[in-house]
């Protein structure tokens, strides 16, 4: 017979309570978007000066990105992930525009270019995970070529005919699907966090569950505004030079900031 008292279960783990701020999403209308998009104008309207700063910006990055493309392809990558270190920062600033006109606060450049600075370390943890999703894509890309492309890697002038050869049917069905898997990982974590960030000062984590639980929860309307993205900036690329892009990167980054507004209520 056993001297020793019997085991005390160890108590359960309850978790701490969030120190995130109580929010709820918002049940959006179909034409939500739409309205994000006019509100976006209006923005622009206002500060004509600042926004055509960010669309010049945009186009830059857009041009530097091509030029590397078809020059040195190996390198486009790199260039890419540039961009992603350089382009949330230079959207927070649209977002503060929006952000001080709706308060009602005088809008300027210096504040627009400096407001990142007090949200530096969410931001940074945001953007290296978005690189880290751009490498895995990177990977998952040579991946499906090397599994899937049937006539040899093609040249930067002859990708679209070597793309788009019937027997490499495939490899676009294959590519379209691994691609959409990530650009929609992508959409769903920053679709509102950059904003939730610059507004209530939220951890990138927070900021990034936060948006990933708009588009689950209205994931038709959310749909509908990265349709819209994808179809606005696929037009800009299409206009000579991309120079749509110095019109359609600030509208988007404008409307962006009324997404955000949008389908998140602060409680």
């Amino acid at each position: 017979m056993s001297h020793f008292p019997p085991e005390v279960p160890p108590p359960l783990y309850v978790p701490p309570p969030s120190e995130a701020p109580p929010k709820e999403v918002i049940a959006m209308a179909w034409s939500a978007p739409p309205g994000w998009l006019l509100r976006g104008w209006r923005d622009m309207a206002a500060h004509p000066a600042i926004s055509l700063f960010y669309g010049l910006a945009f186009w830059c990055m857009a041009l530097i990105l091509g030029a590397v493309f078809r020059a040195n392809p190996e390198y486009t990558m790199t260039i890419a992930s540039g961009c992603l270190l350089v382009g949330p920062f230079l959207a927070m600033g649209l977002y503060e525009v929006s952000r001080r006109r709706e308060l009602g606060l005088a809008a300027g450049f210096a504040s627009s270019m400096t407001c990142w600075k007090s949200h530096l370390r969410s931001m940074g943890l945001l953007v290296g995970v978005l690189i880290v999703l751009e490498l895995l894509w990177g990977r998952a890309s040579l991946v499906v070529i090397a599994v899937f492309f049937n006539t040899g890697m093609p040249s930067s002038v002859g990708v679209v005919q070597a793309v788009f050869n019937p027997d490499n049917l495939e490899f676009v069905l294959a590519y379209t699907l691994v691609g959409g898997a990530f650009a929609a990982l992508v959409f769903a974590i920053t679709v509102v966090s950059i904003p939730m960030i610059l507004d209530r000062d939220t951890d990138a984590i927070t900021a990034a569950i936060g948006s990933i639980e708009v588009v689950v929860t209205q994931p038709g309307v959310m749909l509908l505004w990265g349709a819209l993205i994808v179809a606005l900036v696929a037009m800009a690329l299409l206009l000579p030079w991309a120079i749509g892009l110095v019109l359609v990167g600030p509208l988007l980054g404008h409307a962006t900031w009324h997404a955000y507004r949008g389908s998140v209520r602060w409680l």
